[in-house]
């Protein structure tokens, strides 16, 4: 019985969360997009055009979510000026897909989103902001996103440690006891290995800017996680961990200076302004 509790988890976990998203808010001014994917899928998003000069964001949800969990960011980053791409990962939203991945087939469309961004403006610097397996799949991309900086929330380590994490807050020990049994159903499921989705290794390689924002009560991912992931990462790097936040919408938790150090840290590396959004781009 056991097993079978452990193989319908896993069942579960993997299933795809498709749905429709609906009309972008007026507000946002963006326009209805997809493109093809190497993961099979179309992907549908949304585009918002910004300033030329300023640069352009590509913003990655996490697992079983969809781009509604970036409308705060992008309507911030519109209004300081950035064009902004808000899409939904295969099997997640629109687009079709058989399973989640955990960041595998999501990597591809990472890629498809940074490749599809750089044809829309083709003059502006790029970066990345991924939350969670969003951020997961920004830096399991091979080759490594073509994109001028990267901004990684909460990402995980390693898919063991994600699972281990996880099962442990929901189940204490026996769900430690069940985190191999988890895992190694990823090839009869996916066709995949654990040291497939391990970011860790993944941003030792990625040589472009680098911002990791965590938080410092995060079950999920622990915050020592966080930090041996920032600390195995080449430079240049920063990090920003977030005191009292959980597994959360940092955007939410931080409000104000999570706006301010993100604009700081894009100006530095994109904008070919003095300012951006008003915020000065001195250290």
């Amino acid at each position: 019985m056991g097993a079978l509790f452990v193989w319908h988890m896993g069942s579960v976990l993997v299933a795809p969360t498709n749905h429709a998203i609906g009309a972008p808010p007026a507000s946002l001014h963006a326009e209805n997009v997809h493109f093809s994917s190497a993961s099979g899928a179309t992907v549908y998003g949304w585009f918002v055009p910004g300033h030329p000069g300023r640069g352009a964001v590509v913003l990655m949800h996490g697992v079983r979510a969809d781009r509604l969990q970036l409308l705060t960011r992008a309507g911030f980053l519109s209004q300081a000026g950035y064009a902004v791409l808000l899409f939904d990962f295969q099997a997640h939203g629109e687009p079709p897909g058989e399973h989640i991945t955990f960041g595998h087939l999501e990597s591809r469309d990472a890629t498809a989103a940074v490749q599809f961004i750089r044809e829309k403006v083709p003059a502006e610097k790029v970066a990345v902001l991924g939350i969670s397996m969003g951020a997961a799949a920004a830096l399991l991309a091979n080759p490594p996103l073509p994109a001028d900086a990267m901004i990684l929330e909460s990402s995980y380590p390693t898919i063991y440690q994600a699972t281990e994490d996880r099962m442990i807050e929901r189940f204490g020990w026996l769900g430690k006891m069940a985190t191999p049994l988890l895992t190694c159903q990823l090839k009869p499921r996916l066709g995949i290995t654990p040291d497939d989705l391990k970011p860790i290794d993944c941003a030792r390689k990625i040589s472009v800017p680098k911002f990791f924002i965590a938080g410092t009560t995060d079950h999920n991912t622990t915050i020592e996680e966080s930090r041996a992931l920032y600390a195995a990462a080449a430079g240049p790097k920063q990090s920003w961990w977030i005191e009292g936040a959980g597994h959360v919408d940092m955007h939410q938790y931080a409000g104000a200076e999570y706006e301010k150090r993100v604009l700081v840290f894009l100006g530095s590396n994109l904008s070919q302004d003095e300012k951006v959004g008003g915020v000065s781009q001195s250290p």
